[in-house]
């Protein structure tokens, strides 16, 4: 299977071209309202009609209640569902069966025992994602733009397909891919020249590191 990059955090029609130009397979939008790049509903709408079926649509929550999930799938219609809080399989099960939509769940990870949380989940999400997990005192998940101690990998199941976060850009692509063995990359600041603030030439430059490591069989 071909090495899947979600790019996520788009605010805006020029963010979303370079991401689907570049090759992303999925365009993710933020809904959370302490994180700088929170998206509102509406804003998100309209550029779910520039992406159209050129790529997945994800939407992005934290510990979302169902009203705000019904407000998001209804204005958007997503792909997948991005779950990026301390949600429970029980609450995961739900969701899916709530919207009949696949369902992504994130861990943020420090350390093995945040790895051991794994388990329950795999037969109720549809996908999982590692994450790093935020600095002590930070009330958004991700796009910190740092990484976990990637060798905390090397002990999971074999068996388990991921997606990565945490830390990734043009700089580093090829390292992560000689570390690690993801079935795809997710990117959030590792594409920003500030916090929230997608750099379209950024979003090349990744791709084409991207696409140097590839060549490059790493």
């Amino acid at each position: 299977m071909a090495l899947e990059i979600k790019i996520c955090g788009l605010k805006t029609v020029e963010a979303v071209e370079a991401a689907i130009a570049g090759g992303a397979s999925h365009c993710g939008f933020i809904f959370f309202e302490k994180s700088p790049r929170h998206i509102e509903t509406a804003a998100a709408a309209e550029l779910r009609k520039t992406i159209g079926n050129r790529a997945k649509t994800v939407a992005v929550t934290v510990n979302a209640d169902n009203t705000y999930l019904d407000e998001i799938v209804a204005a958007v219609n997503p792909d997948l569902l991005q779950l990026h809080g301390n949600e429970s399989p029980e609450r995961v099960s739900e969701v899916k069966a709530r919207y009949g939509i696949a369902v992504m769940k994130v861990f943020s990870i420090r350390g093995a025992d945040d790895l051991s949380k794994v388990g329950p989940y795999r037969n109720v999400a549809d996908r999982l994602m590692f994450d790093a997990k935020a600095p002590k005192g930070s009330e958004v998940p991700g796009g910190h733009g740092v990484a976990f101690d990637w060798t905390l990998l090397e002990s999971l199941d074999p068996a388990i397909e991921y997606m990565l976060s945490g830390g990734i850009n043009a700089a580093n692509v090829a390292e992560t891919l000689r570390r690690t063995r993801p079935s795809a990359l997710d990117l959030s600041s590792g594409v920003e020249s500030s916090p929230g603030v997608k750099d379209t030439a950024m979003i090349d430059e990744f791709f084409r590191a991207l696409a140097e490591a590839l060549e490059c069989n790493v």
